[in-house]
């Protein structure tokens, strides 16, 4: 088991945006993921960022939490896994669209606007509720996280989260293999832990991964996604009650 897990991340499928699963929701519900094994933190980025309308606790989709524990049991026992971001309200991925464009502005002002939101597109999704182009967190099927040790501290895997630049894709070590070998194999170690519990990953984005929605039906070729948006009342930075769109 010890040699799949460090097995090098192969070429990643490309979502084809020429096929549009349809949303069969299944109703499934919005759990609210507590750190119930010694080897998971929940460290809410965007709360701790303090940006508006962010939740400090982070909920997944029931099926995606039991997929994450999955995950976790797979992990060699000196590791653990932090957890950034799962159910994401509208606002915040609104604010995080604003946010990126600007600073992909300052780092490429020769870009024209359509440039922008193209490269914008590539961090972040935007913030749409129709299920063309849904944004994956807005679902409760998709997470993002990190490698971590014993103590919830982060290991090095290459870049910060969210840093907006090429070696944030999730294969760039294995291309690169001399520039930081740590980081591709721990790398390595997230995405085998994770797909082997059935969730696909976002090639751009090494933290990104996702269960039952529209993005990960393009990656495994399914006509249905499970996961539709998931429109939440927020009250005191918590859930306080939601309903599927």
């Amino acid at each position: 088991m010890q040699g799949k897990l460090f097995q090098p991340i192969k070429m990643l499928k490309i979502e084809n945006s020429k096929k549009l699963p349809s949303v069969q929701e299944n109703s499934e519900p919005l759990i609210r993921v507590e750190e119930e094994t010694p080897r998971i933190f929940v460290k809410p980025i965007y709360y701790l960022q303090r940006i508006p309308h962010s939740l400090k606790s982070l909920y997944l989709r029931e099926g995606a939490y039991a997929r994450l524990k999955q995950a976790v049991r797979l992990l060699p026992e000196n590791y653990s896994f932090i957890l950034y971001d799962g159910y994401r309200p509208l606002q915040v991925q609104q604010f995080l669209f604003t946010q990126f464009s600007k600073q992909l502005k300052k780092q490429y002002p020769f870009f024209t606007e359509e440039e922008i939101v193209k490269e914008t597109r590539k961090f972040v999704a935007f913030p749409s509720l129709g299920n063309e182009y849904l944004a994956p967190h807005l679902t409760g099927g998709a997470i993002d996280l990190t490698l971590g040790d014993l103590h919830g501290n982060a290991l090095d895997l290459g870049t910060a989260f969210d840093e907006l630049n090429e070696k944030s894709a999730t294969r760039y070590f294995e291309q690169h293999t001399d520039e930081n070998n740590i980081a591709c194999l721990h790398r390595r170690l997230l995405y085998n832990c994770m797909t082997m519990a059935d969730f696909t990953n976002y090639a751009e984005e090494w933290w990104h991964y996702d269960f039952h929605n529209t993005a990960w039906a393009r990656r495994v070729d399914a006509q249905h996604a499970s996961y539709g948006a998931i429109e939440a009342k927020i009250q005191d930075y918590q859930v306080k009650e939601y309903r599927y769109l």
